[in-house]
């Protein structure tokens, strides 16, 4: 009988929990067109760059920290983080941590503006350098259509620095984005 009434107060504890995040970021349970009732997005896309073309990988998911700066004379509503994959070359990749903010309408993505930084994680922090590049944009239908706007890009430790750089991302698995990168013709960095 325990047994089952710990799996009760486990189960309302999630619904409860899941309820607050609904409630919070109500545009988080429909991401591009898509039902995303797992609150979370994933998407592919090749990154276009003065350098090359790369595909990357994102996914993302509400959170707590974002910037409570206007943007585009949008108003800050919530933040996401989560994960990317940038592919430097064929089979090779590049981890990146995403940090974001969404900006406009409360109520659902249609219309906002959101922005990542993309940057490479640290293990230790022993004051390294730490490669990142922003990206902005917005939806259009299913697909999320960003770029740099300019915006200042840090060198990563590999080398690669992502300049001018542009992505239409549309709704896709890391599995979609191992295969295009096991076929990029992107040559090994430093070569």
């Amino acid at each position: 009988m325990a047994k089952r009434h710990g799996w009760a107060t486990l189960f309302l504890l999630l619904a409860g929990f899941y309820a607050v995040v609904v409630l919070l970021d109500p545009w988080a349970v429909h991401w591009g067109g898509r039902w995303t009732p797992l609150l979370y997005w994933q998407g592919t896309g090749t990154l276009v760059t003065k350098t090359g073309q790369y595909p990357l990988y994102v996914s993302f998911y509400p959170s707590s920290h974002f910037s409570r700066l206007h943007m585009d004379g949008l108003r800050p509503i919530g933040g996401v983080q989560g994960t990317g994959q940038l592919c430097t070359s064929r089979g090779e990749q590049q981890q990146l941590k995403l940090g974001g903010t969404i900006y406009g309408n409360w109520r659902s993505d249609e219309g906002n503006l959101i922005t990542f930084r993309l940057l490479e994680p640290k293990l230790i922090d022993v004051g390294q350098g730490q490669g990142f590049f922003d990206l902005a944009g917005k939806w259009h239908g299913p697909r999320l259509v960003m770029d740099d706007r300019g915006a200042y890009a840090e060198k990563f430790r590999s080398g690669l620095k992502i300049d001018y750089a542009s992505v239409n991302l549309d709704w896709g698995t890391y599995a979609d984005f191992k295969t295009a990168c096991a076929s990029s013709q992107n040559p090994p960095l430093g070569k």
